[in-house]
């Protein structure tokens, strides 16, 4: 029987650690559910959610060459109704990032934009760079520093 990513597979808790659990697939396959990957909700002890001897049922999310499979259980949960709306308002959108300041934009020619946007950067960095140098030169210890 082979495993293959993607497949829903029934097995029984054979070991917990406090990392994750291991369940038995059968024909002597044993794969490991994370406890990241135990539930949508945070999980402290794994202890309060499974047992030895439960069985439950996972989803196969890797196999690796050296015959390890992760498993995960809260791929198989349906997602709580708040966190479908989180994720259906977030698709859409961006995560927050700063943001450079917004300039006008002429439809002129997009190299000269571009020129332009590389020189101001190159003048801010340059700003910044002088004022690092200023502000730790003196901090350096040995010969030749700032002694006041």
């Amino acid at each position: 029987m082979s495993i293959e990513v993607g497949e829903k597979l029934t097995g029984k808790v054979s070991g917990i650690t406090n990392f994750g659990a291991f369940i038995d697939l059968g024909n002597k396959k044993t794969g490991l559910v994370h406890i990241s990957e135990i539930s949508n909700s945070f999980v402290k002890d794994i202890h309060d959610v499974l047992t030895v001897g439960d069985e439950v049922t996972v989803l196969v999310t890797s196999v690796g060459d050296d015959g390890k499979i992760g498993l995960s259980i809260r791929k198989l949960e349906d997602k709580p109704k708040e966190e479908e709306k989180k994720e259906q308002g977030n698709s859409a959108k961006r995560p927050a990032q700063k943001k450079a300041p917004v300039r006008e934009q002429n439809s002129g020619n997009k190299q000269e934009d571009f020129d332009a946007l590389m020189n101001s950067f190159l003048k801010e960095s340059d700003d910044r760079l002088s004022s690092l140098r200023k502000n730790t030169e003196g901090k350096r210890g040995g010969r030749g520093g700032r002694r006041n």
